[in-house]
């Protein structure tokens, strides 16, 4: 099936579980990963990558002692991402759900992470859920790391991030179906 089909029949099954009607463009998967320093990078997580639009270009920059770990929880798009990117060395695909990330990244050695790169659709996440969300976050990224989140409503969301973090940077990308972009956002905040 067409990624496109796949994901509008997602989309139209499920709602706001679903954080688009249509992939992400190459345009905003990579303006999505753009604040990532390939070079030094030893660890990048990615959630909710739906058919792997943004994956696709993870795979294209990372280097091979890089760690990618890719979480979907959706069943079927969970086994498209395995047959496409499992076979490339550091790349692991699991299916679970975010509020378990901690825990299945200990499992596999890893303390922390340098960057999250998110597709989940979080502002419509109920307020417990987003909390529960920004806590596993703040487990296991690291204090110079940098979390990502793509959003189809530009700024609309950008208190959000700011009740999270301390630098929060909005790209618009206009190329995308419906238009698009990327929050990034560094320092994250321990609650008070």
């Amino acid at each position: 099936m067409n990624d496109s089909l796949l994901f509008f029949k997602k989309f139209f099954r499920h709602g706001t579980k679903i954080a688009s009607i249509a992939p992400s463009s190459p345009w905003l998967s990579r303006a999505t990963v753009r604040n990532v320093d390939w070079a030094n990078a030893k660890v990048v997580v990615e959630l909710g990558a739906g058919t792997g639009p943004i994956t696709k270009v993870i795979a294209e920059k990372v280097r091979p002692e890089t760690r990618v770990i890719v979480l979907e929880r959706d069943p079927d798009f969970c086994v498209l991402l395995k047959e496409r990117y499992s076979p490339i060395p550091n790349f692991e695909v699991i299916e679970g759900d975010v509020r378990d990330l901690a825990t299945m990244l200990r499992d596999r050695g890893i303390s922390q992470v340098d960057y999250i790169v998110s597709g989940l659709p979080i502002p419509s996440f109920p307020k417990d859920l987003q909390r529960d969300f920004f806590a596993v976050v703040r487990d296991i990224l690291a204090p110079t790391g940098e979390f990502s989140q793509i959003t189809e409503l530009a700024l609309v969301y950008k208190g959000l991030y700011k009740k999270y973090f301390d630098q929060v940077k909005f790209v618009f990308e206009p190329r995308n179906f419906p238009p698009a972009g990327a929050y990034h956002c560094k320092g994250i905040k321990v609650p008070g």
